[in-house]
């Protein structure tokens, strides 16, 4: 194998590798992300709980309150009768059933108010049970979240920490001027970073390569870049398992310089 098509093995294979440090450093950001969200969540359906106990706590003592003054009042009214048959005159039965009348209305205000009170009272209930399964689901996540997650951090570590050595591998095999070309390239585009020329078109832009430059790539001399997208590029006939497209990459139909300058245009 010649020395162009080893440098151009060993980046690709420093781009697997690239590729796969940025989504386990993605995972490895994300993982205790998630773990702080479930605890959020979890936090959240605890402060509704304690607002709708102490929702219930409330209209369970107005409830109460209620009931003391309807037995009271009904006490009154029978008292009153008991007096109502002992009234003087006319004067006093009179005034004695306007007060009767009056402590019944009262009561039946009260007694609507206190139906009104136990709707309210089974709603709370209900809501407070549902909160109370979803938040004993979300608990059960959460542990299992919290338990497993460490493990897998330091499962990631762990591969990072390979990962890094074959990256360093794989670096040393490229000259330096070339790998700070892919490096330079790496921060400025999304991957990938060198990508194979098929049928005359770069796969990372979907771009037809000049001609000249593609008799250049063909000879397999230098690296070279693509004239439109800027990335490394190499020839797929040069590697048998390079023919298909990359993955992820749309296959449209390739397009000429000219009409990538009309359409900036």
């Amino acid at each position: 194998m010649s020395i162009y098509l080893k440098q151009i093995e060993q980046l690709v294979a420093l781009q697997r590798v690239d590729s796969e440090i940025i989504l386990l450093k993605e995972e490895l950001e994300s993982a205790p992300k998630e773990v702080e969200q479930l605890e959020q969540d979890y936090s959240q359906f605890r402060e509704r709980k304690e607002q709708i106990l102490e929702k219930i706590d409330y209209l369970q003592s107005q409830q109460k309150r209620l009931d003391g003054e309807i037995s009271d009042d009904d006490l009154k009214i029978k008292k009153s009768k008991n007096k109502l048959m002992m009234a003087s005159n006319t004067k006093e039965y009179h005034a004695m059933m306007r007060e009767m009348d009056n402590i019944e209305k009262l009561n039946r205000m009260r007694e609507e108010e206190r139906m009104a009170l136990v709707e309210e009272l089974e709603r709370q209930r209900a809501a407070l049970e549902e909160v109370e399964s979803e938040s004993s689901s979300l608990k059960e996540n959460l542990d299992e979240k919290q338990s497993t997650l460490e493990q897998r951090v330091e499962e990631i570590e762990a591969r990072l920490a390979v990962l890094d050595k074959q990256r360093k591998a794989a670096g040393q095999h490229v000259p330096a001027p070339v790998l700070g070309r892919y490096e330079f390239i790496r921060s400025r585009l999304a991957a990938p970073v060198i990508v194979p020329v098929m049928e005359g078109v770069c796969s990372g832009c979907n771009i037809a390569i000049p001609p000249q430059s593609f008799i250049e790539l063909q000879k397999g001399q230098q690296i070279l870049n693509c004239p439109n997208c800027q990335r490394l590029i190499y020839w797929c006939e040069h590697f048998e398992e390079s023919h298909e497209p990359v993955p992820g990459k749309p296959q449209a139909a390739p397009k000429t310089h000219k009409e990538a300058a009309e359409e900036a245009e």
